[in-house]
This record gives structure tokens, sequence and C-alpha cells, in this order.
């Protein structure tokens, strides 16, 4: 067999395959429809874990749970998967981004480094930025 047909032929076996993946849904991303969905996937991995606030990003990929006793809960979408995490004091830091409504974090997680959330409501903004502040700089100055 010549090389050009043999390359010819890996070129469209892999164009075939990267087509079914994504017309077989592969490349679909995962959202959250409502803070209750956020609850539920984070039980399927934290089942003892009780939030008392649950706050979503404007994109609905990223949702933050209050846990209580210095601890956010995460639920955050990858693909078409969703990661969970629990973040404290010693995981996180945290700022403000110049732009309005969004903070930025990161986590010492090596599997995930955190990112850029955008909140379509300033106060869940602010009261998430105030309570990992407050766990930061708590951990600052012990």
């Amino acid at each position: 067999m010549s090389l050009p047909v043999l390359v010819a032929i890996v070129v469209l076996g892999i164009a075939l395959s990267v087509a079914a993946v994504h017309f077989t849904g592969g490349s679909k991303t995962a959202t959250l429809a409502d803070p209750h969905q956020a609850l539920r996937r984070f039980a399927e991995d934290f089942p003892d874990e009780a939030a008392t606030a649950i706050r979503l990003t404007a994109n609905t990929k990223t949702a933050f749970l209050d846990l209580g006793r210095g601890r956010t809960g995460i639920v955050h979408s990858i693909g078409d998967c969703f990661l969970t995490r629990i973040v404290t004091a010693a995981d996180v830091s945290v700022s403000s981004s110049d732009e309005a409504n969004t903070i930025l974090m990161r986590l010492t997680d090596f599997t995930w480094k955190g990112g850029r959330f955008h909140f379509a409501n300033a106060g869940d903004a602010q009261a998430l930025l105030k309570a990992l502040e407050a766990r930061h700089a708590a951990k600052e100055a012990a």
C-alpha cells in the first residue's frame, strides 16, 4: 500500500471517529438546571452533607454550596460530567475581579485549579466572596 493512500485512510478514520463522538453527544456540555439539581448532584458524592445556601453562576456550570463549619461545596461542569469538591481555608485563594459580579478562585487541588466565576446576582457574588475571604483571612492570621 502506498504512503499517500495510507495517510488518506488514517485521516478519514480520525475524522469519522471525531464526527461519531460529536453526533452521539460526546461534545455536549453539562449545565445545572436549578439549585436543586446542584444539591442532588452534590449529594451523590457527599450524602451526609447538608447545604444551607446554594449559589449558581450565571452560565449555570458551577454551583457553590454553604456547608457550615468553614466549608464550601462545589459542583462544577467539565464536559458532560460534573466534579464535586469540598474546600476549606487551606484549599482556596480567592479575590475579586475587575469585572462586576465575578470572583477568581485558585485551589491547591492539582486535578482542578479553580477559575473565574461570574454571577448574575451581585448578592451571590459578594456573599461567596465574603465567606471565602473570611476563611482565607482567618487562615493568614493563624
